[in-house]
């Protein structure tokens, strides 16, 4: 079940929305309803799911209807047509104190605009949302600080805005979108204003916090990068339309039109498509019980054209990688088991590792790559046949 599920939303500013909002049902584009009614389609008939706990990016050109979409969320902008489910509650049919409950509990935004008040210091910055929620003063600053230390600004909590640096500054704002410890937070450009370096840093500290709490986020950006480096799925926007929704790796390998293809243009795809995607699970797989017996195994190899098997238990955790020659040589040898005819440089890679992660194994190594998951649990192998089948045609589909 999703966490957030908006349907049919849009949103058209000027005199007349509903009129409008007929046109664009009758199928007139966002520009033939400006020509003709002055008015201005931000989103159309938006529909899309956010699980629960995963960062959902949405971008698009500027423009294209995403800061709209995310206001509407929490109606700082209110919709013209369709509605905003969360954890089953109506959020378009809440009256206005139960909406500002709902904003003070359950959603924080951060916007890229860092809003700090000049004459308040750090930690009452990061409390201000808490003192908006009437929340008991010492309790606000105890859990302001804990914000704070999350986003590794301990001991800043007397300074003042303009003590801070530009990147330090965006920190604060952060905190206090944490401090009322929301399920879901939303972020509009949230790190569009800082220099790269710093961007990046504050990337890194989402991810860091994602790891901690698992919250839903919403994350507005307009930087390809960005939503690739932080988003478990994203959502393209085009002219106030929703005209994909995937995981990066899905967008990237399936792109909806020429609009998403040429966003996707010139992005490395060993980057972005991970083991767990390319990997097979067609490959020779051996059960073993107690010592393993060399004599099956060597029969399995002999019967099939592979030259390696991987060695399981029966939990289907993976234990080794052998080949044709090395059992050969194992039972030569008169060895007793099948651990005795394991490869010894073979390292399995996780299903999260990237393309380009696993590339030094595929390209130093006449093996395979083994892939598991955070459970040691085997999920199939990569190979170098497979490795450049994917590369090329992912190339020719941003191409097309």
């Amino acid at each position: 079940m999703d966490k957030i599920r908006v349907e049919n939303l849009s949103k058209i500013f000027g005199a007349h929305p509903k009129k409008a909002l007929k046109l664009l049902e009758k199928g007139l584009t966002k520009d033939e309803i400006l020509e003709q009614t002055g008015m201005t389609v931000g989103v159309d008939n938006a529909t899309f799911g956010v699980k629960q706990g995963e960062i959902f990016v949405i971008m698009g050109l500027s423009g294209s209807g995403k800061s709209t979409i995310v206001r509407m969320l929490n109606r700082l902008i209110e919709p013209t047509a369709g509605t905003v489910i969360v954890d089953g509650q109506d959020v378009t049919a809440m009256g206005d104190d139960e909406l500002v409950k709902f904003r003070l509990h359950n959603m924080s935004m951060v916007f890229q605009s860092f809003a700090l008040m000049p004459h308040q210091t750090v930690l009452d910055n990061a409390a201000f949302g808490m003192e908006l929620a009437k929340i008991d003063k010492n309790k606000r600053r105890e859990r302001a600080r804990e914000a704070l230390a999350q986003v590794g600004l301990s001991g800043w909590e007397e300074s003042y805005p303009a003590q801070l640096s530009g990147g330090m500054q965006q920190r604060v704002g952060l905190a206090r979108g944490l401090a009322v410890d929301p399920d879901i937070l939303l972020m509009d450009e949230a790190f569009s204003a800082l220099d790269p370096l710093i961007r990046t840093e504050m990337q890194d500290e989402l991810l860091k916090l994602q790891e901690e709490h698992q919250r839903t986020i919403v994350f507005i950006s307009h930087d390809l990068d960005e939503a690739l480096r932080i988003g478990d799925r994203i959502a393209i926007m085009e002219g106030g339309q929703v005209v994909q929704v995937g995981t990066p790796e899905d967008i990237l390998q399936n792109p909806a039109n020429d609009y998403v293809r040429s966003f996707f243009r010139g992005v490395d795809p060993t980057n972005v498509i991970s083991a767990g995607d390319i990997a097979r699970d067609t490959f020779p797989t051996i059960v073993m019980t107690k010592e393993g017996s060399l004599r099956t195994t060597h029969e399995i190899l002999s019967g099939s054209d592979r030259d390696f098997c991987c060695i399981l238990d029966t939990r289907k955790h993976f234990l080794g990688l052998v080949s044709s020659d090395s059992v050969r040589e194992a039972l030569e040898e008169q060895k007793k088991g099948i651990r005795e005819a394991f490869l010894t440089e073979v390292k399995a890679a996780n299903v999260n590792e990237s393309m380009q992660e696993i590339l030094p194994m595929l390209a130093s190594k006449s093996w395979p790559v083994p892939v598991v998951d955070d459970d040691n649990t085997y999920k199939g192998v990569v190979t170098r046949n497979r490795f450049l089948k994917t590369l090329h045609r992912t190339e020719e589909k941003l191409d097309a």
